[in-house]
């Protein structure tokens, strides 16, 4: 075989990431905008952190136990398979700790908000943070965070009023925070109800659709009020300060430093996408995705934290995997980058689709990850057929977006130590882009002997000889 790679080199898989970095293939900018400063008064990072710890020395404390006494090898954390402490765990855990069991609960499931622990069936783990916890700021007030996004679901909802009425809550209450935090001080409890009241209804005129076809007549019995909004302000209210965002009391509410901060850090990732060229924060997965691929990594995760911020995760990780199931393989690689921000939320999704072929090396990857295995070696995960037809989507994403040097490069990240192998291995593989990327590699490689075994192995698939 005639070709410019050594015989002797290993050629060796590389995960997708690549393709949002690939720095050749697109018109790539770098922001002029200069580093936003949080509001005066706010405190450093490094006192933030120091508060973040404070309130979340329980939930460490629990997790560190959890670290200890659950590893590999030692008894399971749940027995539901749903990250609930098993009674047992709870009990053991309270005596060693000097804890009642409903504190070792409402601890262990903080903890897990925080990332601090993450459970996977019926064992946990500790969470990457926790091993930074001492040494890493920036880690910790990360922690800090993904706890307040989860407010909603570590103060229990009342149990007496609609569903319905509490996700209307939870998705109004952005705006009540972010008045909060323009405030800069207490705020009555009376103007948060005025303002949420105002909000709910914006949110239920937006959704209102007529239908067609003939309706009903109208019955004489009235139909029934809006249920009131104040048991619900007080809920919201009671929540966000139990993971430490504001102060509630005395019929008023103010942000802690911690909450000012987090709001401001979220306030600004939305004004960072709603300045991008396609405004990115507003758009649907797939045109979103577009607009970051023409970003490096770091500015794509930046737009991906702030499309996520302005939208419930469940419904964007359904949108994200919806974009990643269209036939624009960098969108599919994309998708999964953003599900990467997204973190330990989008678990459960991404398991589902193990099923379909077209996502379960993306699939395979991130969960490798997302289950502490080192980026490089993630792709061990993947069988030999699953990394050939991962390797011939990804060419297939840089031959219809990317430069022909980089198809070229893009030889080095197959599995396969020759050539002639990898192109057996791409026939019988048999993704629908095969004959696409063989011909677009073909016409890009210098090597006029390989390029020609390229164009006969693209005509052989074509019209299914051998």
């Amino acid at each position: 075989m005639t070709s410019r790679i050594p015989r002797d080199s290993r050629l060796r898989l590389v995960r997708p990431r690549p393709l949002a970095a690939a720095p050749p293939a697109m018109n790539q900018r770098r922001s002029r905008r200069p580093a936003p400063r949080p509001p005066e008064g706010t405190p450093a990072p490094a006192e933030l952190a120091r508060m973040a710890r404070s309130g979340l020395a329980a939930a460490a404390r629990v997790a560190r136990w959890a670290d200890a006494a659950l590893g590999p090898g030692r008894d399971s954390a749940t027995d539901d398979g749903k990250a609930t402490l098993s009674d047992a765990t709870a009990e053991r855990a309270a005596r060693e700790l000097g804890l009642t069991p409903a504190q070792v609960r409402a601890d262990w499931d903080t903890a897990r908000l925080a990332g601090l622990v993450e459970v996977h069936g019926d064992s946990a783990r500790p969470g990457w943070r926790l091993r930074a916890w001492d040494r890493d700021d920036s880690a910790v007030l990360r922690g800090w965070v993904a706890l307040f996004d989860a407010w909603s679901l570590a103060h229990p909802e009342p149990a007496d009023h609609e569903p319905a009425a509490v996700a209307e809550v939870v998705s109004a209450m952005p705006q009540a925070l972010s008045f909060l935090q323009l405030s800069a001080g207490p705020v009555p409890v009376e103007q948060l109800l005025d303002l949420l009241e105002q909000r709910v209804t914006e949110l239920r005129t937006a959704r209102c659709e007529i239908p067609y076809g003939p309706q009903p007549e109208p019955t004489a019995e009235p139909e029934p009020t809006d249920a009131p909004l104040a048991p619900l302000l007080d809920w919201a209210l009671r929540a966000l300060a139990a993971v430490g965002a504001l102060t509630y009391g005395d019929g008023q509410a103010t942000l802690t430093p911690l909450g000012s901060w987090a709001v401001w850090v979220k306030l600004e990732q939305i004004c960072v996408a709603a300045q991008s060229p396609a405004g990115n924060i507003e758009q649907a997965a797939d045109d979103m995705l577009r607009g970051c691929a023409q970003l490096r990594p770091n500015a794509a995760r930046a737009e991906y934290r702030a499309w996520l911020a302005a939208r419930p995760v469940g419904s964007a990780v359904t949108e994200l995997l919806g974009a990643a199931r269209g036939e624009d393989a960098l969108l599919r690689g994309l998708a999964f980058e953003a599900l990467r921000v997204v973190g330990a939320p989008a678990e459960p999704d991404v398991r589902a689709v193990l099923t379909e072929p077209t996502l379960r090396p993306y699939a395979l990857l991130w969960l490798a990850e997302h289950d502490g295995a080192d980026p490089e070696d993630a792709h061990e995960v993947l069988t030999r057929e699953e990394a050939t037809w991962l390797w011939v989507d990804t060419a297939a994403a840089v031959a219809d977006h990317g430069e022909a040097p980089l198809l070229v490069r893009h030889l080095e990240s197959a599995v396969q130590p020759t050539i002639p192998m990898l192109l057996d291995e791409v026939r019988a593989v048999g993704h629908p882009r095969t004959v696409q990327v063989l011909v677009a590699l073909a016409a890009a490689h210098p090597d006029p002997a390989l390029a020609k075994a390229v164009r006969r192995a693209a005509f052989q698939v074509h019209t299914g000889g051998s």
